[in-house]
């Protein structure tokens, strides 16, 4: 992954993708492997092989400068709650539109 790794870190401009969104998708993760190692994978695979790596998902290597700890936590303890709802609870149901539940 080394050699991955280093273009990654050139970013997806040097590789010719010049549009507004400058960071790296499966698609063209996929696409930069087929150029470098002559190897085709599926996006699913490309998927597979870098978590068997290591790597997730949408993880920044830094946080925002913006990020406000404690705005966070006030947003989580009264907004989210509100956003959320209240948890239903188990009651029977009926998969038929027409026939109500019995019971």
């Amino acid at each position: 992954m080394g050699g991955l790794e280093r273009e990654w870190k050139r970013g997806p401009l040097a590789h010719g993708w010049d549009d507004e969104f400058q960071g790296w998708t499966l698609k063209r993760t996929k696409l930069l492997i087929g150029r470098m190692f002559h190897v085709g994978y599926t996006i699913q695979g490309v998927w597979k092989l870098l978590r068997r790596h290591g790597w997730t998902a949408q993880v920044p290597l830094r946080r925002a400068i913006e990020r406000d700890d404690e705005a966070i936590e006030v947003w989580k303890a009264d907004v989210w709650p509100q956003v959320k709802g209240p948890r239903r609870t188990w009651a029977p149901t009926s998969a038929s539109r027409t026939r109500p539940v019995r019971g």
